[in-house]
């Protein structure tokens, strides 16, 4: 499933390639067709993301809220449009580009009301601007359930994967089953500070990159990572591997039904 990043970055795309000015919408698929319908024409106003999930807003006309889910994608391309191939959820055609989306778990045509309650059920968004981190941790910080699954947990924090989660709690050598009211509030303002950074990378760049420079490839003559997510990083997918820091085999278990990674040296109980 795309993180926050890869939603940050199709917003600011779509940002510049569509908003300001009328833009062509339907749905090949025809699953999105009436409201495409009431769209077709419009101006684009804005495009923003919160966490994982995508809003094309229309002003008065409503707002198009996409989540991806785990099998969603948009493909770009600039003009002419050419025909539609497989299920195409929904086309977006505007100045200069078209788009289509497929596959998504939502694509739907909202309110601003119903589309503002999708965002208060949110925690903040570390990309995100009007963010309140302090909103976070004072879920974190009353809760007996695991870190790791705190992190993952979209009204606590919104925007975090899997990738990011197991990443962030290596850095800062925090043990990924400690209770969210074990964790010191300095080193939530610390994980809190280092999701903002990797999280605005990962915007500029399109992929995710944890490992400091020391631990980099070219620096230590390790072979780079072989990987479809891209990037490079200490644990995420490297079960059974050797921590890049010390040595020790990365631990994998399975949490909430996704895969969790750590170094179990590195991220002491």
């Amino acid at each position: 499933m795309p993180e926050g990043h890869t939603l940050h970055r199709l917003a600011r795309l779509h940002q510049r390639r569509y908003a300001g000015a009328p833009v062509a919408v339907s749905s090949p698929q025809g699953r999105f067709a009436a409201e495409a319908a009431l769209l077709d024409g419009r101006v684009l106003e804005r495009a923003e993301a919160h966490g994982k999930h995508l809003f094309h807003h229309y002003g008065p006309h409503g707002t198009v809220h996409v989540h991806l889910g785990l099998y969603g994608t948009f493909s770009e391309a600039p003009l002419p449009v050419e025909p539609p191939v497989g299920q195409v959820r929904m086309r977006l055609a505007g100045r200069t580009h078209w788009t289509d989306l497929r596959g998504p778990t939502r694509c739907e045509l909202l309110t601003v009301a119903e589309a503002d309650a999708i965002k208060a059920r949110l925690g903040p968004d570390p990309l995100r601007r009007d963010a309140r981190p302090d909103d976070a941790w004072e879920r974190i910080s009353r809760s007996r359930t695991s870190i790791a699954a705190l992190l993952m947990d979209q009204s606590v924090l919104a925007g975090v994967g899997n990738v990011y989660r197991a990443e962030v709690l290596f850095r800062h050598g925090v043990a990924p089953m400690l209770p969210g009211r074990s964790l010191d509030a300095v080193v939530w303002k610390e994980i809190w500070t280092d999701l903002v950074t990797l999280m605005r990378a990962g915007v500029r760049t399109g992929r995710i990159d944890t490992v400091a420079d020391e631990h980099l490839p070219e620096v230590t003559g390790r072979a780079p990572r072989q990987d479809r997510h891209g990037g490079e990083v200490y644990v995420y997918r490297r079960a059974g591997q050797p921590c890049l820091v010390c040595g020790t085999p990365v631990a994998h278990t399975e949490l909430a039904g996704r895969n969790l990674y750590w170094c179990p040296v590195c991220q002491p109980v």
